[in-house]
């Protein structure tokens, strides 16, 4: 049984610190590992972060932008945009006929996850009559949704207009 007071970290786990400038017999006396003359061999801080030894630093050959932009871009003024909630005509076939589909009923349904502009894309197709009220509709999901024999409207979102 191993006691406490045996304990002893692992074979090679713990290495003596380098003790430099200690004389020639040392092996690392004289200039120290650090080389002759120069900024490596002084004492006290080193070349500053991002510094490219005179080269133009890379921050500085980027170009330069300002501002925000959807997507996490910056440009010159702007205001992020909101992504929109992507639904699909297939997945209104479970609404029963003549039902007004409003993002509401979308959220408590599970369609649509968070509190964002609904746009309805035209992937599958509906097969009931549907009142679809959306903040944009691609145009095939529109032509579709009226070919069913529904309507599709445009709702205005009330963050926008203000």
């Amino acid at each position: 049984m191993l006691k406490i007071d045996e304990l002893r970290p692992a074979r090679g786990a713990r290495r003596r610190r380098r003790r430099v400038g200690r004389g020639l017999g040392s092996g690392r006396g004289v200039y120290s590992g650090r080389g002759r003359k120069g900024q490596q061999a002084r004492s006290g801080t080193g070349p500053r972060p991002g510094f490219e030894g005179g080269q133009t630093p890379l921050a500085k050959r980027l170009p330069f932008r300002r501002g925000v932009r959807a997507g996490g871009v910056s440009h010159a003024g702007g205001v992020p945009r909101e992504p929109f909630a992507p639904v699909n005509l297939k997945d209104l076939n479970r609404f029963e006929a003549q039902t007004e589909v409003t993002p509401e009923l979308l959220r408590e349904k599970g369609l649509v996850r968070r509190k964002a502009r609904v746009k309805v894309l035209g992937t599958g197709t509906l097969e009931r009559a549907l009142m679809v009220k959306a903040h944009a509709f691609s145009k095939s999901a529109a032509e579709a949704i009226q070919k069913a024999g529904g309507k599709a409207e445009v709702i205005a979102d009330a963050r926008r207009s203000a």
